[in-house]
């Protein structure tokens, strides 16, 4: 049976029961109240089941082997009706109006199919600063969404219908799943901004995926790209905007593959640009 509410919210969790906690209260404390809590457990082996079953009929309990967060995340699409799905990681917290804020603003610019917030970060208890190349951005946001992940994963609000014209996430993708699904979104869909820090980001842990993936991580960005343009939906400047994007990335990783003696993989993806169109074709 299929859940129904104006909002499912997901949370995907794997091992981090100790966290997972003050998640799923910064959901349910939330003031906007239409919404159904969803906690996707991907094969956890800590209590994580006990933690989500003590909230009682609040929370959804799901839980599945181990397959990753893309895998988990698209269990909780399947589970639910609801015309707008908000995703919060298990690290993360919300601010108390995330939801209404982020309902309110969907509401009124019912053309777009997903939108993001503004977030605060903190490192061990302290708040860190964002760089400049983190700005979070509106609107049409495809071309710098090439070179790095430009929307964080616990801010977002998606419309089911953009799932149903870009598909799910990718659960080929251990890491970068998130890029590769706002560069799908980005090619034809532009990106509400709620211009509030609506979203509480916790780093700098040793088990987050950016940490176990740190090193190499742009090899998963480089076959999203590829994908992307396989797929062949791009116009002629995206597809231009890709391929430049798609050589940087090659050259750096490949160069970098030859400097840590792993010669082979970097003459791999050295050659990758050469096996694509030429540009604007």
């Amino acid at each position: 049976m299929k859940i129904s509410n104006a909002v499912s919210v997901i949370i995907p969790t794997y091992n981090r029961s100790a966290l997972l906690g003050n998640a799923i209260e910064s959901v349910l404390s939330q003031t906007f109240r239409d919404f159904i809590l969803i906690v996707v457990d991907d094969g956890s082996t800590d209590d994580t089941g006990a933690l989500a079953g003590s909230f009682g009929d609040r929370v959804i309990y799901i839980r599945q082997d181990n397959q990753g967060a893309s895998s988990a995340r698209n269990r909780g699409i399947e589970a639910t009706r609801a015309p707008l799905i908000a995703f919060l990681d298990s690290d993360d917290r919300w601010h108390r109006d995330k939801l209404r804020r982020q309902v309110e603003a969907m509401e009124d610019g019912p053309r777009y199919l997903i939108s993001h917030t503004q977030e605060i970060w903190y490192r061990n208890g302290e708040v860190l600063n964002q760089k400049k190349k983190h700005e979070k951005l509106r609107g049409e946001i495809f071309e710098r969404s090439l070179s790095m992940c430009m929307v964080s994963m616990s801010t977002v609000m998606v419309r089911r219908e953009l799932f149903e014209r870009i598909g799910f996430f990718d659960e080929a993708l251990p890491c970068c799943e998130d890029y590769d699904f706002w560069l799908r979104a980005s090619v034809r869909h532009p990106f509400l901004l709620v211009d509030e820090p609506l979203t509480f980001k916790e780093g700098g842990r040793e088990d987050q995926v950016s940490a176990i993936y740190r090193i190499g991580m742009d090899r998963f960005r480089i076959r999203s790209i590829i994908n992307l343009l396989k797929k062949e939906i791009l116009t002629g400047e995206q597809r231009d905007l890709a391929v430049a994007e798609l050589e940087r990335k090659c050259r750096i990783y490949g160069n970098g593959c030859i400097k840590w003696g792993r010669e082979e993989e970097g003459r791999y993806y050295l050659a990758i640009p050469e096996s694509m169109p030429v540009r604007g074709g």
